[in-house]
């Protein structure tokens, strides 16, 4: 069986990134703090729990092999998040242990992590099977040794301090970057992909992708999470998704992340079959304001580009009465009503309860893509699954051309 990040300790993780940069187990050991004959147990135990083969054992020392390279320099990335974490709470604190993230245990990662998702130490034991005395003695040493507080009281419940968020964030992005040594050294048609769709992606660009995906590697596992941009990219930086999928963001979200345009996108005006504007090619603004509207949630780029849609002739903006973001939801009350949204054409392609008013809007022409973090290295079935969907709509554009 194919282990999961937390079967995993994270001393013998250590110890093979130690021995590749060492080439000798005895090295290593120093380095790792542990003896020659546990860095050794720990090693074989690691192998055979991967079901692959790390190091080449020869008179001159230790050599990775293939796997063994790569799978070092996920635990370098692994290393890496988690020293950064760790500086960044300890700041001016005298408190805690220098090389924290050498001490920290794999127990004590998913302990905190599993608090910071679930709000309480009730919750968090139930998710992570952990009982609670042992949930609560993790997070203490994990306090403890970062030397700043992790965790505050909030009613009946508890939530984690900037410092304890900023933790967590660290944790999480260790165990996205393990998740994915086990992904590449899985067989080949396997893997686990995680998207952030947001409302264009899911109508038409997932459905299809995700399908011509599954029939070539029907053994990977792709999980969907849905919601407003906002919620999703702090998701991505946690390294709870791997990417995003929808309309991208001007200016962008930050350098931490990087944004990759698929294709271009127009807004049309839509509404229920029954509207009485059914059948008029081109309404004026004038015209359109006299119906009620339902629109994006504050903050969101399409309520934005809405707004401008009036502002920019001049025009008096309409009464939008209701907020949503479900296009489900939507559907229901354009099918039902008088009133008129902006959407996507993809968005109500075949849809027999909705029409367009009019065609796509050119003024409201925006770039649909991938957002992904920065420094992202991509396992082998999420390059593939990227490789993917460039190329459905690199060809999608070429048909548009031709």
């Amino acid at each position: 069986m194919t282990p999961q990040p937390y079967d995993l300790n994270l001393r013998h993780l250590r110890a093979v990134a130690a021995i590749r940069r060492c080439g000798s187990i005895s090295r290593a050991a120093g380095e790792v703090a542990l003896s020659q004959p546990a860095v050794t147990q720990g090693i074989a135990k690691l192998e055979a729990q991967l079901g692959a083969r790390l190091f080449e054992r020869g008179p001159a020392g230790m050599t990775a092999t293939g796997e063994g390279d790569r799978f070092s320099d996920r635990i370098e990335a692994v290393a890496g998040a988690m020293t950064a974490a760790f500086e960044a709470i300890r700041g001016s604190s005298r408190g805690g242990f220098h090389g924290t993230e050498n001490l920290v245990t794999m127990s004590q990662v998913r302990a905190l992590l599993a608090l910071a998702a679930a709000g309480s130490f009730v919750d968090a034991a139930q998710a992570s099977n952990l009982s609670q005395p042992s949930l609560h003695r993790a997070v203490r040493d994990v306090e403890r040794l970062s030397g700043v507080p992790l965790v505050e009281r909030r009613g009946r419940g508890v939530r984690l301090t900037r410092a304890g968020q900023r933790l967590a964030r660290g944790f999480s992005l260790a165990v996205a970057e393990l998740q994915a040594a086990l992904d590449e050294l899985a067989p080949a048609d396997t893997g686990r992909i995680r998207i952030g769709a947001m409302p264009l992606a899911r109508a038409r660009l997932l459905p299809q992708a995700i399908a011509r995906f599954h029939a070539g590697r029907p053994a990977a596992r792709i999980e969907v999470e849905e919601g407003p941009h906002a919620e999703l990219i702090e998701r991505l930086r946690d390294g709870r998704l791997d990417f995003l999928v929808g309309a991208l963001r001007d200016p962008s979200p930050g350098p931490d992340v990087v944004q990759e345009a698929l294709f271009d996108d127009r807004l049309a005006i839509v509404a229920g079959r029954g509207h009485p504007l059914a059948g008029e090619q081109a309404p004026g603004l004038a015209r359109l304001a006299a119906f009620p509207w339902v629109v994006a949630r504050p903050g969101a780029p399409l309520l934005r580009v809405w707004r401008a849609l009036f502002d920019d002739e001049g025009v008096p903006v309409p009464d939008a009465p209701v907020t949503a973001g479900s296009v489900l939801l939507i559907r229901g009350l354009l099918a039902s009503s008088h009133f008129l949204t902006l959407l996507s054409p993809h968005q109500v392609s075949g849809d027999p309860e909705l029409i367009m008013i009019g065609a796509p809007i050119e003024k409201t022409r925006r770039p649909i893509g991938l957002t992904m973090r920065a420094d992202w290295r991509p396992a082998p079935a999420q390059r593939a699954f990227l490789d993917l969907l460039r190329a459905r709509t690199a060809a999608e554009r070429l048909r548009d051309i031709e």
